[in-house]
Parts: structure tokens; C-alpha cells; sequence
């Protein structure tokens, strides 16, 4: 009984355990027994922040975290050692390889689609894109879930994300996350004209409050009051002196070029100083990675990896040296993987059967990989990954509880993760 009750998942648990009562120890028990099964099922993650990083466009697998040596798919990148002995990753991605003791890499997720705008919407919410609802990211689940956390500087900053970004779906507008098109110049358009005097700001604040007035009083809904605070919340932050957490000028030079100067680079770089504001979710986006042709010989995917493994490497090295890594979750994605075939023209094409992920700090056992694919990198071999598991496991390094059920506008369901199961080898 013990081991068939273990199987269960969290809504049968208490399925079963409300049937129990009723039959053989009366409603009265129900409570109690409740107590147990939710003590069973919370979570109770180490990460308090997350820093999620996606490769747009879908990151080659065979080329950077799945290596088949010796296999003709492989094409004409190499493996290199990493710190933890055996383990084995890209010629490309020299400092995430001195690092490996702090990566989980994940070697067996899979999805069904190969469309890249569907791809990243469900990896970024768990959930597959319908006309009627836009689901949340993470961020924004993280506030829904925890409250918000910092009173002046947004919870969710995205960094060069794409347009078509889910952000806070069908949340209240308060959960949007800010968005920040290009990290080099920060958040733009705080700095007020000549002739704008704190006086005469504070003056169109009132006037303009004054017209919405009669509106609010009138329409005392919740959106309505979401707007509100919204725009209340903008106003803060721009006389706020914590605006100086998005300028980079503040950065030593040496350190804006380890990190690269690139816009992912430098959002990384971002990411670190927002994280250490306080801020408690910073997704930056890297593109580039739909290479259909030329993926070698001066191509796109030797400077791509470059890019990513010298933001990354530095990211996760400054993180640990300013004791932020134990509670901060990095996270590294992508929508899907690239052919194991390469292509008539030098290329990999879309390929959704099997691709890699990494998760670091926050709780996560470095040092490891996890699941297989195929000796071809064509299929996942053992413990496939999908990904509503994938950010089960991110929900539940970060102390989320997964079964919470919210109800959108329509009066659907929805949970953090979906129906996910965490991976507990990595936690």
C-alpha cells in the first residue's frame, strides 16, 4: 500500500486519501490526513531568484552538450574534458567546461513541435498556445505564487526578448515583467526634458489623476485598479535612485569585456546586477541559433557558442564568487534541438525528437548529466525530459507549489508547471 500510495501524484493522493475517509475513518479525519499529504507534496526549494537564459532559435544539441564522437552525424566539432572526470562537452564551450562541477545538463528533452514560435511558448509556460488563453511565464508565477518582492524595481525583467513573448499572459497587468530592448543602454527614456521640473511633474501627475478620477470610481474593478498600480509603480521606479541597477556604465570596462560587448553579453552582465538589486527573475535572450546552412568553417555556430559559453562561464563564476549562486537558478534552454543529419547545405535543420538544457546553482546537483539520446543524437535513449517537467523541476528549486491552481479570466485551470514531474535526481 505504502509504495502504491508513493506513485500517486498529487491530486490523486488526495483523491485517495478523501475516498479512504469517508469509507473506514469518517469525514472527521479528512483534515488531518490532508496535513500529511500536502506536507508530502510542498516544496521547499534553495533558489530564491532565477535567471533564465533561452537560445532562440534552437540550439544544435550534437554541438554543444550531446557529443557523438566517432559518429557520422557529429560533424566537425570536437569534445573536450571538463572539470568533473569523464564528462565531456564542446571544443566550443571551454569555460563552461571549467565549470561543469556546477551544471546539470540534461541530455533527454524532447517535444512534439517544430515550430519555433510554438516551441518557445511552451517552453516558457508549459503549456501548448491556444486562441483563447496566453499562459504566464515564469516570472510572473513566481510573484502570483510568492508575492511581490522588491517595492520599486520590477520582480520580472526581460532582456531582448522577442515581441511574441507570453510575459505575465493572463495575469493582471501588475505582473507584467519590464522589458529592456538593448542592455548596452539600459532602461531608456527615464531621464526627464530640461524642461520638465520635478514641480511641473508632479502637477500633469495630479491633473491626469484627477480626470481618471470620476472613471475609477465608477468601474471599481480590478483591472482597472491593476492599471492603476501599474502606472503607479512606473512612476516610482523613475525617481527611484535605483534606476542605477540598469546602467552598465557602472561596470568596471575589464568586466563588461569578459563578458562579451555582444547584447547577450552584456544582458548577462545585466542579469547579475539586477539579481544583486534584488530583482527576482531576469530571462535574457540569445539568437542566432537557426543555423539551416554553413554551420562550420567560419559559419554561425562557432561564434554563436562563443558568445553564449563567455556570458554564461563569467555569469556563473561571478555569481559563486559573491555567494548569489546557492540561491539563484540559472537556467539555459532552448525551443528544440537541430538535425543529427547535417543537411545539403552545411547545415542542421529543425529537429524536436531529443535536445539539451543545463540548470545551475539554486539548489541543483552540478557535476552531472541526465537522460541519454540515441548513439545517433536522434531520439532520446533513457529518462526523457518534456517541458512542463522541465519547469516543474525550475518550480520546485524555487520553493513554487506546483498544484496551486489558478483560474484565468475564462475560468480555465492552470498550475505553475501543468502536470509536470520534477526531476528529483538534479534537486
Amino acid at each position: 500500500m505504502k509504495t502504491l500510495f508513493s506513485k500517486l501524484g498529487p491530486i490523486d493522493r488526495r483523491q485517495f486519501v478523501e475516498y479512504a475517509a469517508k469509507s473506514m475513518l469518517g469525514v472527521s479525519m479528512l483534515p488531518a490526513l490532508e496535513q500529511v499529504v500536502t506536507a508530502q507534496t510542498a516544496t521547499g526549494g534553495k533558489a530564491k531568484r532565477l535567471i533564465y537564459l533561452f537560445m532562440n532559435g534552437a540550439m544544435t544539441h550534437l554541438d554543444t552538450f550531446d557529443l557523438k564522437p566517432g559518429h557520422v552525424n557529429q560533424g566537425d566539432t570536437k569534445p573536450i574534458n571538463t572539470s568533473v572526470a569523464g564528462a565531456q562537452i564542446s571544443q566550443f564551450l571551454p569555460n563552461l567546461a571549467s565549470q561543469f562541477d556546477k551544471l546539470a545538463v540534461i541530455r533527454s528533452m524532447h517535444t512534439q513541435t517544430a515550430d519555433h514560435e510554438a516551441g518557445e511558448y511552451l517552453m516558457r509556460t508549459s503549456y501548448e498556445e491556444i486562441a483563447t488563453e496566453r499562459h504566464p511565464s515564469l516570472g510572473p508565477w513566481l510573484q502570483q505564487l510568492q508575492g511581490r518582492q522588491n517595492k520599486t524595481l520590477p520582480d520580472t525583467v526581460l532582456i531582448s526578448a522577442p515581441a511574441r513573448h507570453p510575459g505575465a499572459g493572463f495575469f493582471d497587468p501588475s505582473f507584467s515583467p519590464l522589458p529592456i530592448g538593448d542592455p548596452n543602454r539600459g532602461l531608456e527614456n527615464t531621464t526627464a526634458p530640461q524642461y520638465l521640473t520635478d514641480d511641473s511633474f508632479e502637477k500633469r501627475i495630479t491633473l491626469i489623476n484627477g480626470f481618471d478620477k470620476k472613471f475609477r470610481e465608477k468601474f471599481k474593478v480590478k483591472k482597472v485598479q491593476s492599471y492603476t498600480d501599474f502606472y503607479a509603480e512606473a512612476t516610482s521606479l523613475l525617481t527611484s535612485g535605483e534606476l542605477k541597477a540598469f546602467d552598465l556604465n557602472n561596470e568596471k570596462n575589464e568586466d563588461r569585456d569578459r563578458y562579451g560587448r555582444d547584447s547577450f553579453g552584456q544582458g548577462c552582465l545585466l542579469a547579475r546586477r539586477l539579481i544583486e538589486n534584488n530583482v527576482r527573475c531576469v530571462e535574457v535572450t540569445c539568437g542566432g541559433w537557426d543555423m539551416h546552412s554553413n554551420i562550420y568553417n567560419g559559419g554561425a555556430l562557432p561564434a554563436r557558442a562563443d558568445i553564449m559559453d563567455r556570458a554564461v562561464g563569467n555569469l556563473l563564476k561571478d555569481l559563486a564568487e559573491r555567494g548569489l549562486l546557492e540561491e539563484t537558478l540559472v537556467v539555459l534552454t532552448t525551443e528544440f534541438g537541430r538535425s543529427p543529419a547535417i543537411n545539403y547545405n552545411a547545415g542542421r535543420d529543425h529537429h524536436p525528437a531529443v535536445f539539451s538544457s543545463l540548470l545551475a546553482g539554486g539548489g541543483i546537483k552540478g557535476g552531472q548529466f541526465y537522460g541519454t539520446s540515441d548513439a545517433a543524437g536522434h531520439s532520446v535513449a533513457t529518462d526523457g525530459v518534456e517541458p512542463a517537467d522541465f519547469n516543474a523541476t525550475i518550480a520546485t528549486a524555487l520553493g513554487l507549489q506546483r498544484d496551486k491552481i489558478v483560474f484565468s479570466p475564462t475560468g480555465r485551470p492552470f498550475k505553475v508547471a501543468h502536470d509536470g514531474n520534477p526531476i528529483a535526481k538534479l534537486l
